[in-house]
């Protein structure tokens, strides 16, 4: 396997025109998986990630996980539950991730005033994150998110040195560009590496949340980095993957250039984002 040096993110070409006082650095420091002062504890998640994420592993959580059995709370509840949690996968921040709800959602509101769906999924998107506070380890819930049953390919974060110990990357079953899948076979039918992406898409259906399909797609494939800013795996999309990657790509800028060390006024942002929860997900969800 060649092994790729991955360094700033390609998807810095999708970057959205932020207000002056938000630019806290520069967008070619954004996603380093090269060097900065989280460098080591990104790398031994990713570590970890990518030895334990193989197919069997991933069945399994869809079985603990899809039923949504395991909390009953408010959107609202989760978002701010997030302020005990900061992503270890992450290289460009170091504070609780329901700051980070809200500066994405704040982003998508000034491009997107009249969206207000799109809004929402920028302040819910991560919200999945909550199974590491119900003792899942960061490793199966946060991070870039990749098939499993398939050859793990090059645009993955440190592709070279992670997948060593992974026995699925050693399963000629599985090692081939399309493994256990057939072209084109479509994204809704591959099964990704565990992760908060894919819970709370299950989240969102079990309740029937009225978010529509686009913010749906969002939700799942949003930390798919290897395909919407590297363009691996498109041989396994259909047309309705190739109609979707624009919206995935626009919530993406925000996603990644929203966040700053400014951080918003949770308290004041409140009640606006409660009206879109009241709208499109209301109540007591099933987790």
């Amino acid at each position: 396997m060649r092994v790729v040096n991955i360094g700033p993110d390609p998807s810095l070409a999708y970057r959205p025109i932020l207000d002056l006082e938000q630019k806290d650095k520069d967008k070619t420091e954004y996603r380093n998986f090269e060097s900065g002062s989280l460098i080591d504890r990104v790398y031994n998640t990713y570590k970890l990630m990518h030895t334990n994420q193989t197919l069997d592993f991933v069945k399994q959580k869809h079985s603990e996980w899809s039923g949504c059995a395991h909390a009953q709370m408010e959107v609202m509840e989760a978002v701010i539950s997030l302020d005990q949690l900061v992503d270890e996968s992450d290289p460009d921040v170091d504070f609780p991730n329901s700051y980070h709800a809200f500066q994405t959602a704040e982003g998508i509101r000034r491009e997107h005033p009249h969206e207000d769906w799109f809004q929402l999924v920028g302040l819910i998107h991560d919200i999945g994150k909550i199974m590491a506070l119900s003792g899942e380890p960061q490793w199966a819930v946060v991070g870039d998110t990749f098939p499993v049953g398939c050859r793990f390919q090059n645009g993955i974060v440190f592709r070279g040195s992670t997948f060593v110990d992974n026995p699925d990357d050693k399963n000629p079953a599985y090692n081939s560009e399309c493994g256990i899948y057939k072209p084109n076979c479509g994204l809704d039918n591959v099964l990704m590496s565990w992760g908060h992406d894919e819970y709370l898409y299950r989240v969102m259906k079990f309740n029937k949340c009225t978010l529509p399909e686009e913010g749906l797609y969002m939700i799942r494939f949003h930390s798919f980095y290897p395909w919407h800013s590297h363009g691996d795996y498109m041989h396994l999309c259909d047309d309705k993957d190739m109609r979707m990657i624009p919206w995935v790509r626009e919530f993406n800028k925000f996603d990644l250039y929203t966040k700053t060390t400014e951080l918003p006024d949770i308290e004041k942002l409140k009640p606006y984002y409660q009206s879109l929860i009241d709208k499109y997900c209301p109540g007591v969800l099933k987790w």
